[in-house]
């Protein structure tokens, strides 16, 4: 049952069925376990120093967004072939409301919060507000598609005439030739995330450094990256809600999966398939390394991607009967065409490539990329889940991080592989610098270390946020059965439901729900249609400027 109460202009999104009906809520209030483990001198150096250091909220104020796409469908389900819908914009320009690879992917994009509950509160009008113009469609509730036959019901996204939206256009037509459409229709959420500027001088004193500057905070920001290829098995097994698939995902492909209806087919003990091999992370990439140990190598490793010729790419065409298949015969087209589970971004500036402007300014947040779309939030996210990200990132940006060095790249995402394809194993055992460790207790140990951080975010507020989210998560590792997969599958096994047919039921109590919540407020609706107005001139603007052709201006991008 999912309700919602607003009260003094705040929308609280409550999710009733939140606990496995067999557990009452009671653990929100299990303590978290300490357990034995070995000393991260560095950690604990760090987590230290900022404890004692003369900002009693050091940690707080992080800028959090969230980007959020959905399929939109018919009211059977079936996916949407109509426009991406004009009253909501440019999919070009709008920095609300966009598509992603389908013109039926839509892409909703918050701007950054210091408060979770803001971005969430922004994020539920923003889908009030796209439900007042979808008419009979529904947004699809979860990650993976579903009632979609084949690649050629997937329509690509459309950007207009301008070089810039023909770019993202063919872009999008190469993804579909090198991996097929309906990878491509799965969806996600992604959580943008920058530490508060007054964290880093107090952290660069921590650490006896004298410059607290952007060659720090990027230094910083890529020991985050490397403990996150290390530890975000994590969020997969906490937040995985992707363990079944429809019949013609999978059809006329190869896979270990288990019939489970007629029409469905999961992995008893799955997470998030949709990040696993049979969703992002498929072969053509499987031999693709990217190192996180400086901006430097990042820079260097994906710009030689996005220059080396592919053969299998190269038999597709470029431009074939003079119409593009792809943007090059590369390893990559683009820097995005690299699916990772977690990115450092800086914001970019017109025609400027993503490597372009980390070279230019350094990382300035990052984003995480491996968040299944919930069935059990109507906005695909809750605030616990949001908190904990926050935190987590804290504690891979704290812990000791050496370099990644060798084949443990690989070893670190077979983890991943691991417990996306089967997290909820009892007895399941994880490779840890070549030990294997049972999840649960390394599980529990990081968990342990996040009491401190959890602590120093709840600085100010008595409720304790922070740690109750921690607390939450606690519970899961010492129930699977509340993860949100497990959840899903026992949905599944009690209603003799197929994934379909929950998928579409979950769709329609969400549209029910969003119609049925007292509106936003008028300034936060003027807002929104403002941004789609504006969009669309921006995008005739951007028409009218364009003075070469498209062969001209794509050689002029690639050099």
């Amino acid at each position: 049952m999912i309700l919602a109460q607003r009260s003094a202009g705040i929308t609280s999104v409550l999710d009733l069925s939140a606990a496995h009906p067999q557990h009452p809520r009671t653990f929100r209030h299990v303590p978290v376990s300490v357990v034995s483990r070995g000393i991260d001198r560095v950690f604990e150096r760090s987590l230290a120093g900022l404890v004692n250091s003369r900002e009693p909220q050091v940690l707080v104020g992080g800028r959090k967004g969230v980007e959020k796409e959905s399929l939109r469908v018919l009211g059977n389900g079936r996916l949407a072939q109509s426009p991406h819908p004009q009253a909501l914009g440019s999919a070009l320009t709008n920095a609300l409301i966009t598509t992603d690879y389908s013109e039926a992917l839509i892409e909703l994009v918050t701007p950054t919060f210091k408060e979770s509950w803001e971005l969430l509160q922004y994020l539920c009008d923003l889908h009030q507000f796209v439900y007042r113009h979808l008419g009979e469609e529904l947004l699809w509730a979860t990650s993976m598609p579903s009632n979609i036959s084949s690649d050629a019901e997937i329509p690509i996204a459309r950007y207009g005439r301008s070089n810039i939206g023909r770019m993202k256009e063919i872009y999008r037509l190469g993804l579909g030739h090198r991996y097929g459409r309906m990878m491509q229709a799965i969806s996600g959420v992604h959580f943008n995330y920058s530490f508060p500027m007054h964290l880093w001088p107090v952290l660069a004193e921590v650490k006896q450094r004298e410059d607290a500057g952007s060659a720090f905070q990027s230094e910083q920001y890529f020991a985050l990256l490397r403990n996150y290829r290390r530890y975000g098995w994590l969020i997969l097994y906490l937040f995985g809600n992707s363990p079944c698939v429809s019949d013609a995902f999978v059809a006329g492909s190869e896979h270990s999966l288990t019939r489970f209806t007629t029409d469905t087919w999961y992995e008893p003990y799955a997470t998030s398939l949709r990040m696993s091999d049979l969703g992002y992370r498929n072969k053509q990439q499987a031999g693709v390394h990217i190192s996180v140990n400086s901006l430097d190598e990042y820079v260097r490793d994906l710009s030689r991607l996005i220059t080396v010729p592919h053969p299998p790419y190269q038999k597709i065409g470029v431009k074939v009967d003079g119409e593009y298949r792809q943007l090059n015969a590369n390893l990559l087209q683009l820097e995005n065409e690299y699916y990772s589970f977690i990115r450092p971004k800086r914001v970019v500036r017109s025609g400027e490539r993503p490597t372009q402007a980390l070279k230019r300014g350094g990382v300035e947040y990052v984003e995480v990329r491996a968040l299944d779309v919930s069935a059990f939030d109507p906005v695909g996210v809750n605030q616990h889940k949001l908190r904990f990200l926050e935190a987590f990132m804290a504690l891979c940006l704290l812990k000791d991080s050496p370099y990644i060095e060798g084949e443990t790249d690989d070893v670190l995402d077979g983890n991943h592989l691991i417990v996306a394809h089967r997290g909820r194993e009892p007895g399941l055992k994880l490779n840890r610098d070549g030990r294997m460790t049972p999840l649960r207790d390394w599980a529990m140990e990081l968990l342990d270390s996040m009491l401190g951080i959890c602590e120093l975010l709840d600085q100010g507020n008595r409720s304790r946020p922070y740690t109750s989210a921690l607390e939450t998560q606690c519970a899961k590792i010492l129930d699977p059965s509340l993860t949100p997969s497990a959840r899903t599958v026992l949905e599944l096994q009690n209603s003799g439901q197929s994934f379909a047919d929950f998928a579409l039921q979950m769709s329609t109590a969400h549209k029910s729900y969003f119609l049925e919540l007292h509106a936003p407020n008028e300034p936060r609706l003027e807002e929104f249609r403002s941004e789609a107005a504006q969009s669309l001139r921006q995008q005739q603007e951007i028409e009218a400027a364009d003075k070469v052709d498209f062969d001209t201006y794509l050689a002029a991008y690639f050099s």
